[in-house]
């Protein structure tokens, strides 16, 4: 009974996150960037590993409820890490057209920015990962790591729109170098 049990408490979840994420999806994004298609967002594994352990935790916490404490606490654990992984894939994204780019984070509210907005970038390296950093004329920086699912469409796309807006000849631009993840001015 408690394996059949469990089945059902893991396909009412997954149920439920595939409903979430729709609604989520045509409640909050409709925005001219949300429809073209294209973004930059983290890898979807991240969504999948949190279902799961969000499933996991749930199923655990489910047996603790038996009275096992190790379950109890693990399964409340498990289940919020999962809960964060869900959260940070649906909560973290840049849409882009050809002329600008919204930027969603978590906890701020959704901006707006053109290229011509960005005025530097500053290179970090974290752990392998090479991470850019674009700064923008209201003071904020939009970080993009490169394992960033299109983060090189979009670079290439900020780079022409850029030169675009700004009436910079991208010949002129000794700053470019996209083999060495440089696209604007070093801040």
């Amino acid at each position: 009974m408690k394996p059949f049990a469990m089945l059902i408490v893991a396909a009412i979840t997954f149920g439920l996150c595939f409903l979430l994420d729709k609604g989520f999806l045509s409640l909050f994004r409709n925005q001219a960037q949300h429809r073209s298609g294209t973004s930059v967002r983290y890898h979807k594994r991240y969504a999948v590993f949190g279902i799961i352990l969000s499933a996991v935790g749930l199923m655990a916490f489910v047996l603790g409820l038996e009275g096992d404490l190790f379950f109890l606490i693990g399964g409340i654990l498990v289940l919020l890490v999962g809960a964060f992984l869900i959260l940070l894939y649906m909560c973290f994204g840049i849409f882009y057209d050809q002329d600008s780019f919204l930027v969603l984070s978590f906890g701020k509210k959704q901006t707006l920015y053109f290229y011509r907005d960005i005025t530097s970038q500053q290179l970090f390296n974290a752990s392998g990962n090479i991470v850019i950093e674009l700064y923008l004329k209201d003071g904020r920086s939009v970080s993009l790591q490169t394992a960033m699912d299109g983060v090189y469409p979009f670079l290439d796309t900020a780079f022409a729109g850029w030169c675009r807006q700004t009436n910079t000849d991208p010949a002129d631009c000794p700053f470019h170098e996209p083999d060495k993840h440089c696209w604007f001015p070093q801040a």
